[in-house]
């Protein structure tokens, strides 16, 4: 799709994509209106919006006397460098994701985006680096907590008589780390018997944490702060949901477009993957989108079978701790 944009009555309307670049009268007005490429139209906004952003971040430090040479390094800097990742909801609106929108668009495939999934104010990002880090460690802790989500208990008990010093350590630091960020509503150390209890949370939000979410989580943040290393311009969300013509629906876990035409599918599993083979790779071939682009990343999964798994499917396998390598060859 392509448009217009009357200067005249302000009308801003879809047109067919045969008519970008030319200039007809207006569908409200009748005056004589461009019509634009959408890709082209948005990233022209979005150039705006950031240099509104730093004249009102320059604005904002000149106002005092003290911050004016700050203020002069802060407009001369690109926005994305003055944003930290972990914890601004910069990403979450509706021109961030325009770029997304148009590529599937083009693609005739219907697309419906959870703007708050890419908002970084909260606590689940930072939990989700955590997990990612260690996994090997932290995984006990996952799988007592989701297992007793799953038989509706209000605890779990993580015991450390078998673990060594400093897994031990790494295990308690990370259940308080779950207590300071409200991921459990109580955690005591039982240090006579050797082990951890945590109180649930109830809410939706954090048991679909422990369930899964946390990777996909991880996965966006791997990709922006890599995204943000490169200084490459990019639009993302999470849990985007699409419709093919078909009427085929699928959730994409995590989708980056760099620089407006290179696009990342990311799909996520912390469990069972094998049956989903085959369907992820029909919704490759439909997204026109190459092997190395289309990555599993598989929480867990060992470099051997991730290799394997590479050579004999046309997608790409990687596990949490080598997804930011796997960047490296695709921008």
């Amino acid at each position: 799709m392509a448009i217009v944009r009357c200067n005249k009555c302000t009308l801003l309307a879809e047109q067919p994509e045969g008519l970008a670049g030319q200039s007809i009268a207006c569908p409200k007005c009748g005056a004589q209106a461009a019509v634009y490429p959408t890709l082209f139209f948005i990233e022209k906004l979005l150039e705006k919006y950031f240099d509104a952003q730093r004249e009102l971040i320059r604005l904002k430090s000149a106002a005092t006397p003290e911050k004016a040479i700050e203020a002069k390094t802060s407009a001369s800097t690109p926005a994305m460098a003055e944003i930290d990742l972990a914890n601004t909801d910069f990403l979450a609106n509706e021109l961030q994701h325009g770029p997304i929108y148009d590529w599937f668009h083009k693609k005739q495939i219907k697309v419906q985006a959870n703007l708050r999934s890419v908002d970084t104010s909260g606590f689940f990002d930072e939990v989700a680096e955590a997990i990612g880090e260690k996994l090997n460690v932290l995984k006990e802790v996952l799988e007592r907590i989701r297992w007793s989500q799953q038989k509706e208990h209000t605890s779990a008990t993580i015991n450390l008589d078998k673990k060594s010093p400093e897994e031990a350590k790494a295990i308690s630091a990370f259940c308080q780390q779950l207590y300071d960020f409200s991921f459990v509503a109580k955690c005591f150390h039982n240090k006579p018997e050797n082990n951890v209890r945590l109180i649930l949370q109830t809410a939706p939000a954090i048991r679909n944490f422990f369930n899964g979410e946390w990777l996909e989580w991880h996965a966006l943040m791997t990709c922006l702060r890599y995204a943000k290393e490169r200084n490459r311009r990019f639009s993302c969300t999470r849990g985007l949901n699409i419709t093919l013509n078909n009427g085929d629906p699928y959730e994409i876990d995590v989708f980056m477009l760099i620089d407006g035409t290179t696009p990342i599918c990311i799909e996520c599993k912390s469990g069972e993957f094998r049956q989903n083979i085959d369907r992820y790779l029909a919704l490759r071939k439909r997204l026109g989108i190459e092997g190395r682009q289309f990555v599993m990343c598989i929480a867990g999964l060992s470099d051997e079978n991730a290799k394997a798994f590479t050579a004999m499917y046309d997608l790409t396998f990687t596990n949490e701790r080598t997804l930011a390598e796997r960047l490296t060859r695709l921008f």
